[in-house]
């Protein structure tokens, strides 16, 4: 079975890529460093590097746009005001979902929502869910 298609492949990779968001907003070190020292840490699979470099290159060139649907589907919380955390789960599962993988809504979906459990607040689930839903019913 090909490593980025396997659940736990690409369940790690997309953790990487939240991490390496997160700090890349948080303390503005460079995407790739952080890429290439999590890949270190964390044992990657090769394939499941590629997937993480390629959703964390795609979340950056689509930043802007991966904003403003995040704004369309949660006008309540400006992206200024929405948890880091939650901001970047938000715009893994959009990237997935809208503009660049092949990856089915519903997974992109639940897997954002697994990663929201892991990593975001107890309420992170719930919202991330009902953005995303709102999102893919109007896709």
């Amino acid at each position: 079975m090909n490593e980025t298609r396997s659940p736990s492949g690409r369940r790690m990779a997309r953790i990487v890529a939240l991490q390496v968001l997160y700090e890349a907003d948080a303390v503005r070190h460079n995407p790739r460093e952080i890429l290439e020292r999590r890949v270190g840490e964390d044992s990657l699979p090769p394939l499941a590097e590629g997937f993480a470099l390629d959703l964390i290159d795609g979340v950056l060139a689509n930043r802007e746009e991966i904003d403003k649907i995040v704004s369309r589907f949660a006008p309540s919380w400006p992206i200024s005001q929405l948890a880091m955390v939650d901001r970047n789960i938000l715009s893994l599962a959009i990237f997935e979902m809208m503009l660049g993988s092949d990856t089915p809504p519903k997974v992109a979906i639940n897997e954002a929502v697994e990663l929201a459990k892991a990593f975001g607040s107890d309420s992170s689930p719930r919202f991330v869910n009902g953005v995303l839903g709102s999102v893919m019913t109007d896709a």
